[in-house]
């Protein structure tokens, strides 16, 4: 009897190290894709870094897992339960296990002083107002000699992530490996750099806030008076009107059933405007899955449908503020072109 209870104990014990969750394999989920396996980066931010991870608190790496950042790429990981952010932060940190010392919440400082100095130290990279570096960070949207993009000091999730001391630290230290140098080698004071910090600081003021979604429909829609055929045809002319050059035709179930039975009052445009998906890959690779454009036209009960998806919805599924901006451009280029097609 004694023996098995003690077995019953070693197998509920080994249960419970089971149960903890495993940071590799978090992190290999929901994090390498953007931020590489070996944290060494991609769309998102070289994690591995020793001069990063040298003055990046563990709280930090926490509370950017749980706010990530609004309107840029980095989503917000609300689902995950604290164990498992513990357990990715632990096995981020295992490529720098020297974490910082506390740093402070605040720093005070000349805020209208550490403007003048970020216009003239910072701004050239994380823009006049802080929104950060064009591009998503992979080397299609960024020389392939700069390794990070500036990130946005502006964003919420930033601010609520990052403390003044840590922002002190990257100022005074600078980032080895990155284009972010040391202010002391710049020539500016300690009292300059404690400026700095307070003007970033004061973007919660207006900090970047999530994009709205709204009521937008997934797919724009307009009804045809002409026939199938007709509409087709109005479509190609409308694509070509607009710069697009047309690619394909083909019916909407082909390669789902067996060929010859396809529905032929199901029919697929593609088109592509080469020089609008060469603008927007720029801004954010990501937008590749729905271009180049595709245009359904559709007969169903003696009513003729025209249809294509709507970037605006997709652009807020991307987290990339830059990227609605060009999404919005592609909507209203569709809406023309579907009108003047339907007209």
């Amino acid at each position: 009897m004694k023996r098995s209870l003690v077995f019953l104990a070693a197998l509920m014990g080994l249960a419970t190290v089971q149960a903890e969750p495993d940071g590799s394999r978090l992190y290999a989920r929901h994090c390498a894709a953007c931020h590489g396996l070996e944290g060494t980066g991609g769309v998102g931010v070289p994690l591995a870094l020793p001069a990063f991870l040298a003055g990046a608190p563990d709280a930090y790496l926490e509370k950017t897992i749980r706010h990530g950042r609004p309107g840029r790429v980095m989503p917000a990981f609300t689902g995950l339960s604290d164990a498992e952010v513990e357990a990715i932060v632990a096995h981020i940190r295992g490529w720098h296990p020297q974490a910082p010392d506390a740093m402070a919440a605040r720093v005070p400082g000349d805020v209208q002083r550490g403007k003048t100095l970020f216009a003239a130290h910072c701004a050239a990279c994380h823009g006049a107002d802080g929104k950060g570096g064009h591009g998503t960070g992979v080397t299609f949207s960024r020389p392939r000699d700069l390794p990070i993009i500036a990130p946005a000091l502006n964003n919420a999730g930033f601010l609520a992530a990052a403390p003044d001391g840590m922002i002190k630290h990257t100022l005074v230290h600078g980032r080895e490996g990155t284009p972010m140098t040391s202010f002391l080698e710049q020539g500016l004071s300690e009292a300059d750099i404690d400026a700095v910090v307070a003007y970033v600081r004061s973007f919660e003021q207006h900090a970047e806030a999530p994009p709205e979604l709204g009521h937008e429909s997934p797919v724009i829609t307009r009804i045809s008076p002409y026939s199938l055929q007709e509409t087709i045809e109005s479509v190609q002319r409308a694509a070509i009107g607009y710069n697009f050059r047309l690619i394909r035709e083909q019916y909407l179930q082909d390669g789902l059933v067996p060929e010859g039975e396809e529905d032929p009052r199901q029919v697929v445009i593609y088109s592509c405007n080469f020089k609008l998906l060469d603008d927007v890959l720029k801004v954010d690779p990501r937008v590749g899955l729905f271009l180049p454009c595709r245009v359904t036209v559709v007969e169903q009960e003696g009513e003729v449908r025209v249809m294509t998806i709507n970037p605006r919805r997709l652009s807020y599924l991307f987290n990339n503020r830059e990227l609605d901006e060009a999404c919005e451009g592609m909507a209203r280029m569709y809406e023309a072109m579907l009108e003047e097609a339907t007209l």
